[in-house]
Parts: C-alpha cells; structure tokens; sequence
C-alpha cells in the first residue's frame, strides 16, 4: 500500500502559477496565428514601452500632431502609410482588392487608384467593411512587427498614428489614446480645398467615419486643432510632459 502511494505521487504534476503562465502564453500565441490583433496585445503585455494611440478625423490636422511629436523625438507608426504600403502592385492585399472590386479601380500605372476606390467605399458602408476586413489584419502585423523592433530598442513611447483607430478596435492595445479635435466648419474647408472636392462629396467622407463626438469621448486625452500651429504645438508639448510623469 505504501509503495502504490508513494508511486501516485511520483505521478501527479505540479500545476502551480509559472506553469499556468506558460500554459495562458502557449494559448495566445496559438491565437495569434490566427488574430494578429492579438499578437500586438502580447507586445502591450510584454513590453515596458507605452502604446499611444493618435486618431482624428478626416483633414483635422492630424499629421500636424505627429509632425510634432516626431519633433520631440517621439516614434510615430503610421498606418495610413502602412496602408498605402501594402495594396502596392504585387502584394497580397493589392489583388485581393482589385480581385474584389474590379479592374475598374487600377489606374495607367497599374497602381489602385485611391480616389475610384474611395467613391466606391465611401458611398457604401458595406463595401467599406469589406475592405476593412481586407486591409486592417496586415496593417495589424506591420503595426507589430515595428513594435518589437522599437521595444528592442529600449525605448519607453511610441505613437500608433491611424485614422480608423476606434473603428478598427484598434485602441483596445493602446495603454492610451489621443484625439485631435476641429471645428467642423474648419474641418470641412480644409478637406475640400486639400482634396479638391465638392461640399457634398467632403461631407460624404466627413460622415462615414464615426462622429467626431464619440472619438472624443472614448479618448483619454484631447488636442484642439481649430486654433493656430504654434497653439497645437504647445498642447503637444504639455501632453508629452503628462505621459512622462
């Protein structure tokens, strides 16, 4: 009896906390594969560096506020640029699009061109997630892969810059979100001379992204864009002081 004791403790395994740990890490990992949302969550979990998120809305004047805090020597990740980066020719996510919404949307150089592209989305809200659903899961790997490449340099800040931060659930692995208000009068001014676009159709783009009143609601720090670029650049200033501390 005694030796059939001492045997079924030799058998039984110790689950305590470091292997609960590494049982949880295995699991997400697995995930990952499949979420690459998950796999930036891991680089919020694992890393001491801060995950800023900055979004505004269309033509608010958000890449003044980058321009700003790369002057402080702060790294912005850009996913606008990310995104132009990946639907180039060639690349995976540029034939699923074309293959999705036609030749019509390629233009003489063979690049898709964003204005055909952008009636087609932004007048149907539809068409828009599906794209979304096209472009969001690599932007998401390329948003990681510069993360890990940051926290290896010891670096205790960096800035998601991206339009759709909300919208894509991308703020949800941030440890903190910035959002870059304008008045709307200015806001519509602004897009339709930088665009070059007719009142209705700036207002068509203005409208299909989330309001801009439920973005600053859900941001934990707000920037007003509506005043002078030397007034912005001093809010920057002061926030990155807040975040420092």
């Amino acid at each position: 009896m005694k030796s059939s004791k001492k045997n079924s403790k030799k058998k039984s395994n110790k689950f305590g906390e470091p292997e609960f740990i590494q049982a949880l890490w295995k699991t997400m990992k697995g995930q990952a594969k499949k979420d690459p949302s998950i796999d930036l969550l891991h680089e919020r979990i694992e890393g001491a560096i801060q995950l800023i998120g900055l979004t505004g809305g269309i033509a608010s004047g958000k890449s003044t506020v980058s321009r700003f805090l790369q002057e402080a020597k702060v790294p912005v990740i850009d996913a606008d640029e990310i995104a132009r980066q990946i639907v180039r020719p060639g690349k995976p996510v540029y034939r699923t699009i074309v293959k999705t919404f036609g030749e019509g949307i390629i233009g003489p150089n063979r690049e898709i061109n964003r204005d055909r592209l952008g009636e087609i989305v932004f007048a149907d809200d539809t068409k828009r997630a599906i794209l979304d659903s096209i472009t969001h899961p690599e932007i998401l790997k390329e948003i990681t892969k510069k993360v890990r490449t940051l926290r290896k340099k010891k670096l205790k800040l960096v800035v998601i810059d991206a339009a759709l931060l909300f919208e894509s659930g991308l703020h949800r692995h941030m440890h903190k979100t910035i959002f870059v208000r304008i008045e709307p009068g200015t806001q519509l001014e602004r897009l339709m001379k930088r665009d070059d676009l007719p009142e209705v159709k700036a207002w068509q783009r203005i409208l299909s992204q989330m309001p801009a009143s439920q973005k600053e609601s859900r941001a934990d720090f707000v920037i007003d864009n509506s005043g002078t670029s030397e007034e912005t650049r001093r809010q920057v200033f002061d926030l990155l002081s807040r975040l420092a501390k």
